[in-house]
C-alpha cells in the first residue's frame, strides 16, 4: 500500500513538507498498528543506508537541493553510525512517544488520539506526523 507522508515539526518558520510517497507491506487497522508499520519500514531502509556504507552516497541533483532548500534543511543521507538499529526497540520506543504525547498523528488532516483507534487506510491517503518540541526553561 502506498500513502502520502507528511513529517512536520511545529515551528516558528511554518513551512510545510510536500507529501512523499511511503509504501508500507501491511494494511494497518489501528493507529499503534500505523505507527509499527511506519517505524519498521524506516528502521529497514536506515539499516539498508548502513549496510551500503560510503558507497551507497550518491550526489545530490539540482533539483534535489532546491527542494530541500525550500523546506529549509539540506541533507545527504549520511548515516553517522555504523551500527544497525532494532526494529522491535525503534517500535516500542515510538509507540511510547505517541503515548507520551511526543508526536501526533493525522490521516487526511483528521486527529488520532490513542494507539487502539481503528482506522480506514486507503491508498493514497496523507499521513502526517508532527513532531512537537518541548520547551525549556525556568519554573518559577
Amino acid at each position: 500500500m502506498i500513502l502520502n507522508v507528511e513529517l512536520k515539526q511545529l515551528s516558528a518558520r511554518g513551512r510545510r513538507v510536500a507529501p512523499v510517497p511511503f509504501e508500507i507491506e501491511t494494511v494497518p487497522t489501528t493507529v499503534g498498528e500505523l505507527i509499527a508499520a511506519t517505524v519498521r519500514k524506516c528502521v529497514e531502509e536506515y539499516n539498508e543506508r548502513v549496510r551500503k556504507g560510503e558507497s551507497g552516497i550518491t550526489p545530490l541533483t539540482e533539483h534535489q537541493i532546491r527542494d530541500m532548500a525550500d523546506v529549509g534543511r539540506i541533507t545527504f543521507g549520511i548515516c553517522n553510525s555504523d551500527r544497525e538499529q532494532d526494529a522491535c526497540e525503534a517500535v516500542e520506543c515510538a509507540l511510547s512517544a505517541f503515548k507520551d504525547g511526543l508526536f501526533r498523528v493525522f490521516i487526511n488532516e483528521k486527529e488520532y488520539t490513542a494507539q487502539d483507534e481503528a482506522i480506514d487506510l486507503r491508498e493514497g491517503d496523507v499521513l502526517a506526523f508532527i513532531r512537537l518540541t518541548m520547551l525549556a526553561g525556568r519554573m518559577w
